[in-house]
């Protein structure tokens, strides 16, 4: 009968007491780290995937020991595993890695921050929080018209950062253009029309036009762009039922419905005050009345 000592030192059953040396650490790490990823993470969804996530690797891990330690029986063997084990982890979690560094690229290429107006994948709003896996925006526009909050909190996974364009109505420039037109009848004053058009834009967005000139400035010298104009500019475009004056000018990004609403009651009142040299066009349908038939019928 053996000793305790020759079964002590059997090869196979120092290979079985490593085996669930190893396995018990992995089980006492995942729990670890179970607990901190409880505390850190706020978020109910992402706190049960992150969890989830650990215990799945947790669980390759240990059936990968297994396997290596019952039949691997060299270095080459053990880089395939390795190989192949990677691949499957590379492959099974491919959303998940590319969610955590596009976070990774948002944070340190400053794609965008908390606060910034973006559209990525479709979906235009304020971004209002940003954590390892989702961007989460305030949703603009879809059933309400403009840029108007549509009252729906949108998670987007960062890996959309590598998939496709994005959007930043805010990111070195914090202002927009816009335009509005103006549509006056062939038999007014064009010019007194386009005089008084330019000058309430130009009064009305002298703060806006000002504010972004050393921002525009800045971004010719930090970009391969060409100058462009801030001050409000005007555009004729005749029509076969009015002349449209176009007014292009710039606003802040988040202003711009109220903009373009206040600054066209002002160039509104000013028309109307030049008594009827300038007259505002809009569609007119007319009806034609029927002529009247006046029928004899012989007797």
């Amino acid at each position: 009968m053996n000793s305790p000592l020759d079964f002590i030192n059997d090869p196979v059953v120092l290979k079985i007491a490593k085996l669930l040396l190893w396995i018990l650490a992995i089980v006492i790490f995942i729990g670890f780290l179970r607990r901190v990823l409880k505390k850190r993470i706020d978020n109910v969804s992402v706190r049960y995937k992150a969890q989830k996530g650990v215990e799945i690797i947790g669980y390759v891990l240990i059936t990968l020991l297994i396997l290596m330690a019952f039949t691997v029986e060299n270095i080459k063997d053990y880089t395939i595993i390795i190989g192949l084990f990677t691949a499957g982890i590379t492959f099974t979690l491919q959303e998940l890695i590319l969610s955590i560094a596009g976070s990774f690229y948002i944070f340190f290429v400053k794609v965008y921050k908390p606060g910034d107006r973006i559209e990525i994948n479709g979906i235009k709003g304020d971004v209002i929080d940003i954590d390892s896996i989702y961007t989460t925006l305030m949703e603009i526009g879809e059933w309400v018209s403009s840029d108007n909050y549509s009252g729906r909190i949108v998670k987007i996974s960062n890996a959309f950062v590598f998939k496709g364009p994005i959007k930043n109505y805010s990111m070195d420039f914090p202002f927009v253009w816009d335009e509005l037109n103006i549509l006056i009848t062939y038999d007014s004053d064009v010019a007194l029309a386009k005089k008084l058009v330019l000058e309430k834009a130009t009064d009305f967005l002298s703060e806006y036009t000002k504010n972004s000139l050393a921002k525009w400035e800045e971004m010719v010298e930090h970009y391969y762009i060409e100058n462009a104009t801030i001050a409000p500019t005007l555009a004729i475009n005749p029509t076969d039922n009015w002349i449209a004056i176009n007014l292009r000018y710039i606003t802040d990004y988040k202003l711009r419905r109220i903009t373009k609403h206040e600054l066209f009651e002002q160039i509104v009142q000013a028309l109307m005050a030049t008594d009827d040299k300038v007259k505002l066009a809009s569609t007119t349908l007319q009806l034609l009345k029927i002529p009247e038939l006046d029928i004899h019928l012989k007797q």
